[in-house]
């Protein structure tokens, strides 16, 4: 009860002293930034704790555990963070997604609740083994807690999504003591259209974050680096070549996690469970790998954390040890390589499972291993014009990075600041700005933004590109189209093309797979012929065969795009298991219906989905009912109604499909009608119509 006093005390007394927008936003940025950077040195502390509890403690105290601890500790972790991410689902995987959704769909409004269980559910995770990295969980925190410093001040939109982005370039300042890589991430990954003043405020949040963590943790680079330079000016073309295979390696990273999640989400398994069984193959993993002679190094270890009793797997982790250890020059080719493909796979299994942490360090730890491995190859066969072997894990880290990120300046600020090595920049803008390009061109989207584009999320710098984006082509489809068969006599068609008033049919053959299309406009062409006859003439021999299509689950500006450069005024839906079955037909009409559903989906995203708390605040919420056939409000127009003033009809459900409510809509039994009003008059509303609530 106390909480909404303080909020409404704090933005009254700030209403009443009347500071300067900019002084304001400038103590906000710093206060974001100290807190996060605060924050940052106890999540690395508690990951530090935890991994000596599971490495020295419970090894040691239970001696007959052995190598199986490799197992029991992940699982264990997993275990714990099942519950956590129950109570904030937006905890789980790798934070960063839910952080753009938030500023595209929310105005940049996030839960208060997500930073508690984000921290803790991390530290578990990666102190237990889990293959994650520390910076995606402190961006959701930094930016959860300048969301919501912006909500309890009342701020707009725009100001809320600044401080979002502070609290982000915070996070990764404070992780990686990179206070400049820091702002770019911010920038070139989250808000790439930021104002010059917003910026500034993104630059203070991010310096005071490395304060505090230089104060803490100390102020050397995350890693120690030998000065490296090119052997000879032809090596570029090594660093070329490097960067290819990490285009290569980064979309195999994207699209094996993006596999994991869909085969976890879709699992028919209690989610509680889901990260415990996603450790126990990380568990199985690291047991097989620290089975293997020789791939224990004691000096790779304690670099970056406590020196446990029990050797840590090289993939465990945030694997900074071993990245430490590549930048040397050290490990063998065998080793490297094989945790090329091991941490991306023990990421996989972590972060699609449900468990928490970032893909930033898996990033640059596949990409140092990588860059290690290819420098033993080069300097193998071209050892004339080859540098050192860590140069190469050193370019491979920003490489792999910008291939999985789409951030190539980010690469190379984050790989300076970590190493402190100003010696090869051409090197990593080569390897760097290759990478980025060539895995656009493999996977548009990006680590981050995979997730997204499956919610029908379309991200731009912080905004919504469309105001469609997050509806689907199954929302606004037509579910049973009327259909010819490729073999039907075109005397039928033309009878069809009377009856119905259509302007075109979808063409199937056998099991109703599409064949092609058929439209009045290929009939008219047909019979403007001089030796036109319909007699012996079939559908196939006027309609266009195989033509482009859309798929149910994708998002309608995607069907938009395939529609609009040759100017379709119709697509055929089909699944998108191959089989070529129809499941409905999209056009014009569709779309602009798709348009208002739109509309209305963005409106609750604005009230619903977290952008303010509607209870508290407006005393507004939304209600849905279900008509039956007994209700009053059964087959009568909205306009004959006497709705209270304060209550709006947003949206109608039937039969699958969401019609937008206007005077003249009719009510029918089975509708769901989702309204918007005070709480009270809802509650009126739904006893005046003698409406239930959908089970």
């Amino acid at each position: 009860m106390s909480m909404p006093f303080k909020k409404k005390s704090l933005s009254a007394f700030l209403d009443r002293q009347a500071p300067p927008e900019g002084l304001l936003l400038l103590g906000l940025a710093i206060l974001i930034g100290v807190i996060t950077g605060v924050g940052s040195v106890i999540f690395i502390k508690l990951i530090h704790l935890i991994q000596s509890f599971f490495y020295t403690g419970v090894y040691e105290k239970i001696p007959f555990l052995g190598k199986w601890i490799y197992v029991v500790a992940p699982v264990i972790g997993g275990l714990l963070v099942g519950p956590l991410i129950l109570l904030a689902k937006e905890a789980k995987g790798h934070g960063v997604p839910e952080v753009m959704q938030a500023l595209v769909l929310r105005g940049g409004r996030i839960r208060g609740r997500v930073a508690a269980a984000k921290i803790v559910a991390s530290a578990i995770c990666i102190g237990t083994g889990g293959s994650a990295g520390r910076e995606g969980p402190i961006i959701q925190v930094g930016a959860a807690f300048g969301s919501s410093l912006g909500q309890i001040l009342k701020l707009s939109d725009e100001r809320i999504r600044n401080l979002v982005a502070c609290g982000a370039a915070a996070g990764i300042a404070a992780t990686f003591n990179a206070p400049i890589a820091g702002v770019v991430f911010a920038i070139e990954v989250l808000m790439f259209n930021i104002h010059i003043r917003a910026f500034g405020n993104v630059v203070i949040s991010s310096v005071a974050a490395s304060i505090v963590s230089r104060l803490f943790l100390g102020h050397g680079a995350a890693f120690a680096v030998p000065t490296y330079t090119m052997a000879n000016p032809v090596e570029l073309v090594l660093y070329f070549i490097l960067g290819l295979t990490a285009a290569l390696v980064g979309v195999f990273f994207i699209r094996i996690l993006d596999v994991a999640e869909t085969v976890f989400d879709n699992w028919d398994f209690p989610q509680i469970f889901k990260p415990a069984v996603g450790a126990a193959c990380l568990g199985v993993i690291g047991l097989i790998y620290m089975s293997f002679p020789g791939f224990v190094d004691p000096n790779a270890t304690g670099v970056h954390g406590p020196i446990t009793a029990a050797p840590i797997p090289h993939m465990f982790g945030t694997g900074f040890p071993f990245i430490g250890y590549a930048l040397q020059g050290k490990g063998s080719f065998w080793v490297l390589l094989m945790l090329v493909f091991l941490k991306p796979l023990a990421t996989t299994f972590t972060l699609g499972s449900g468990n928490s942490g970032g893909v930033f360090a898996p990033s640059l730890f596949t990409g140092a291993m990588l860059g290690g491995a290819m420098g033993h190859v080069f300097l193998y066969f071209f050892p004339g014009i080859t540098g050192n072997i860590g140069a190469y894990a050193l370019v491979g880290m920003a490489a792999l990075f910008s291939a999985t990120a789409r951030a190539p300046l980010t690469a190379m600020l984050i790989v300076f600041e970590m190493s402190g090595d100003y010696e090869m920049i051409l090197p990593l803008m080569i390897a760097g700005v290759t990478a980025c390009y060539v895995a656009q061109w493999l996977h548009p989207e990006s680590i981050y933004t995979t997730k997204l584009a499956k919610r029908g999320v379309r991200f731009s710098g912080g905004r919504d590109m469309d105001i469609m984006q997050g509806v689907r082509v199954s929302e606004v489809m037509r579910n049973r189209p009327v259909t010819v068969h490729k073999n039907q006599p075109i005397s039928e068609l033309l009878a069809l093309f009377q009856e119905t008033n259509l302007l075109g049919f979808p063409v199937v053959a056998d099991d109703n797979k599409v064949w092609g299309i058929v439209t009045l406009q290929d009939m008219h062409k047909a019979e403007s012929k001089p030796d036109f006859s319909s007699k012996g003439l079939v559908v196939a021999d006027i309609a266009t065969e195989d033509p482009i299509t859309a798929f149910s689950d994708e998002p309608i500006w995607t069907a938009i795009q395939k529609m609009s450069p040759r100017d379709l005024a119709r697509l055929p839906v089909v699944s998108r298991d191959g089989s070529g079955q129809l499941c409905g037909v999209i056009s014009r009409s569709d779309i602009l219906r798709a348009y208002d559903v739109g509309v209305m989906r963005k409106q609750r995203g604005q009230f619903v989905e977290g952008q303010v708390d509607l209870r508290k605040q407006t005393e507004n919420a939304f209600m849905e009912f279900v008509i039956s056939e007994s209700d009053t409000c059964n087959q009568k127009c909205i306009r004959d109604l006497s709705l209270p003033e304060h209550v709006n009809l947003v949206s109608i459900k039937r039969a699958g499909e969401i019609i937008i409510p206007r005077g003249k809509t009719q009510l029918l039994a089975g509708d769901v009608v989702s309204i918007y009003g005070k709480i009270k008059e809802n509650e009126e509303t739904k006893n005046m119509l003698s409406c239930s609530s959908p089970s």
